[in-house]
């Protein structure tokens, strides 16, 4: 699992960079992202970061990716809407 945390100065920036990564994993705060983890995927994402984004950036603007490993994951603690995330939900009509 990848973490990928970001502010951008740019209102129109920020929400790009947002569809962009809904692409590629789910929206767990306001900009931050889970992302599954995958070499191919991760560096789609840092391929785009330095051909899209680098060049707009401000002195005020950052991304933050943290790979997180198998054994850290199982170490996350989750409260209240983040317990369902990783539970499957069955709904019966």
């Amino acid at each position: 699992m990848v973490i990928i945390c970001y502010d951008f100065s740019d209102n129109k920036t920020r929400a790009r960079f947002s569809k962009f990564l809904k692409k590629y994993g789910r929206k767990i705060q306001f900009s931050v992202y889970e992302i599954k983890n995958s070499q191919r995927i991760l560096q789609n994402i840092l391929d785009e970061i330095e051909l899209r984004y680098k060049k707009e950036f401000t002195n005020s603007d950052s991304i933050l990716i943290f790979s997180v490993c198998e054994g850290c994951k199982k170490k996350i603690k989750r409260y209240g809407y983040a317990t369902n995330e990783e539970e499957d939900v069955v709904i019966f009509d």
